[in-house]
């Protein structure tokens, strides 16, 4: 009888703990899309924000929503073990895919801005342009695209035809629980990887040489050009660490695979641990960026969040 209810209440623990990591997820989604939310709220009732800058900035906190709703959703989905088919679980997946690349993509853009800005200062006016940032977005969202297709379409080409009727929990550990799809996914995840893996590492060099290019610009910049001459190096260095905590979640997989058939409080332990680590927290640098250490920004976001009650228009 002690055993027993030893075990039992092991499992009311467990369940407890299992039940509380939902709500703690839920909390920060919650109030990092409100934040988010008012901040694009107030990129569209500014005019003065449509330089290419804070345009940029729009892009990462759309981006950096829309993966964290839809990433949040399938979370909840896999908690709850809500079946949904498997055309649509492919569709949602690959928008994720998308956004998951667009957003680093972005980074890259904003810190080749700030190298302009502050190394061409004369040609930065002719160069970042309202035409010129609409292109290099459609740029970034057709690459963005091109991984995420092919895995799409290799995945539909490959399905059997009674496979299309199937329902099942839109997550990957689920789907790769049938041999079929885990033979093809694993054939596809070896490219996708090395792809990414190699995308991310172009990004991250580019980065990094527009940040030692920078210090040699301070170094022979005037004192006047001190001041954002050193706030560009700090956004470039906020930049980087976002990427390096992006690219984290290229190995999260391999990490929370092995724990499924091991230790499933364990895996779900890691699972919401990387959610938060690499997911939630990466996006909570963007607002930081330009949300708060922007003065211009950061004035506007102040006075639409209180309604202009507290400061003057």
């Amino acid at each position: 009888m002690n055993l027993t209810e030893n075990n039992n209440l092991s499992s009311t623990f467990h369940l407890k703990a299992i039940n509380e990591k939902p709500l703690l997820v839920q909390v920060l989604v919650g109030i990092l899309l409100y934040v988010n939310g008012l901040m694009i709220f107030t990129f569209l009732k500014k005019e003065t924000f449509r330089e290419t800058r804070y345009i940029l900035f729009a892009q990462t906190l759309f981006a950096d929503s829309a993966l964290m709703l839809l990433t949040d959703l399938t979370l909840m989905g896999s908690f709850y073990q809500y079946p949904v088919h498997i055309i649509p679980c492919y569709i949602f997946c690959t928008f994720m895919f998308l956004l998951y690349i667009c957003s680093p993509m972005t980074l890259v853009a904003m810190c080749l801005e700030r190298y302009v800005a502050i190394c061409m200062p004369l040609r930065h006016s002719s160069i970042s342009t309202p035409k010129n940032t609409f292109i290099g977005l459609l740029v970034i969202w057709s690459v963005s695209f091109v991984i995420p297709l092919f895995v799409l379409i290799a995945s539909f080409a490959y399905i059997p035809p009674g496979v299309f009727h199937l329902y099942v929990v839109c997550s990957v550990e689920i789907m790769l629980q049938v041999k079929w799809l885990a033979d093809i996914q694993d054939e596809l995840n070896r490219k996708q990887q090395f792809d990414l893996q190699l995308l991310f590492i172009m990004m991250l060099c580019i980065i990094v040489s527009t940040y030692f290019k920078i210090i040699l610009a301070a170094r022979s910049a005037s004192s006047e050009r001190k001041t954002s001459t050193n706030k560009g190096l700090k956004t470039i260095i906020l930049h980087g660490v976002q990427l390096l905590l992006s690219m984290m979640q290229l190995i999260t997989p391999y990490i929370e695979m092995p724990l499924w058939k091991v230790d499933f409080m364990l895996f779900v332990n890691v699972r919401y641990s990387n959610f938060i680590l690499f997911l939630i927290l990466p996006r909570c640098l963007s607002p930081l960026v330009y949300g708060i250490r922007d003065k211009k920004f950061y004035n506007a976001l102040i006075y639409y969040a209180f309604c202009g009650n507290l400061c003057p228009k």
